[in-house]
């Protein structure tokens, strides 16, 4: 099987921009000569690699496919920096879930030298999927069986504990209503940290209402504004549980969440930067899950 480097470069080009005709654009082609290198490789591989739905789906030979056109292009890009001073710089993408970018992982990436990095915000229980379809070399996530083709390590636990305001908190568990009636603040319908500890603690998670509030730190303030309670990690409420701000609602109860690190099983010094960055700052994490 050979496979052309326009060809591949075409699919990716489908894959980030979810249409033929914006591939095009991005490419500064034709359409019809991206339909054209379609038709190449899927004649190459012998199997249909894009259905032509709006937007565009990989097929799963497709999504290897952009995966590997993914591998060649920073494999080039190393070179081409190797090589002399060309202004290119190798981009490594990687899936974050928001409470770490917005606590500990952003410091992986500022002392990185001569690498550009992509960051895709996703939840860690759903961050798989971006490594398998190859939009993502590596991820952030709580599942430790690698993807194929990836390697996984351990990197440390984010201890979450429900948290509210200590008027909050006097007005909906003084009295002995608590968790099945106060309502919650949920990041988003992704999020099941909340509604994983109602279960834990017996209570049906369909009973108290809940808000939901898409971003880490807005997230923190609306705990904080008395919107509901909340499951936050201790490395972004230590300062308002110090200040009073916020108290714990159910004794010492906590959820442990252990990260990982995954990402292409492809030596790459670049990627091999970001991964050693990575575990560098994620010092600062639990060194293992303990019930509570």
């Amino acid at each position: 099987m050979q496979l052309h480097p326009e060809q591949l470069r075409a699919l990716a080009a489908i894959a980030d921009e979810g249409s033929f005709e914006a591939a095009a654009a991005r490419l500064g082609v034709t359409p019809s000569a991206v339909s054209q290198r379609m038709r190449a490789l899927e004649t190459e591989v012998g199997r249909v690699v894009v259905r032509r739905s709006r937007p565009v789906q990989l097929t799963d030979a497709g999504r290897l496919l952009v995966r590997h056109a993914r591998q060649l292009a920073l494999l080039d890009a190393e070179l081409a920096a190797a090589i002399g001073p060309s202004g290119a710089r190798p981009r490594v993408t990687v899936v974050v879930n928001a409470d770490s970018l917005a606590t500990w992982a952003l410091d992986a990436f500022t002392p990185l030298d001569g690498v550009s990095v992509e960051l895709l915000r996703e939840d860690q229980a759903h961050s798989l999927e971006p490594l398998r379809d190859g939009t993502a070399m590596a991820a952030i996530t709580s599942e430790a069986t690698p993807v194929a083709g990836c390697t996984s390590e351990p990197l440390g636990v984010m201890r979450y504990r429900p948290l509210a305001t200590p008027a909050f908190a006097e007005r909906w568990f003084a009295d002995g209503r608590g968790l099945a009636d106060a309502p919650i603040v949920v990041f988003d319908r992704k999020d099941d940290l909340q509604d994983l500890h109602l279960r834990r603690r017996r209570v049906d998670p369909a009973l108290p209402p809940r808000s939901y509030v898409p971003s880490s730190h807005d997230f923190l303030r609306a705990v904080e504004l008395g919107m509901g309670w909340g499951m936050l990690p201790d490395e972004q409420s230590a300062e308002a549980l110090a200040a009073g701000r916020l108290v714990r609602i159910d004794g010492d109860r906590h959820l442990d969440v252990a990260l990982h690190w995954q990402q292409w099983r492809l030596r790459s010094a670049p990627l091999d930067a970001v991964a050693a960055a990575v575990r560098a700052a994620s010092s600062v994490l639990r060194d293992s899950p303990v019930a509570g």
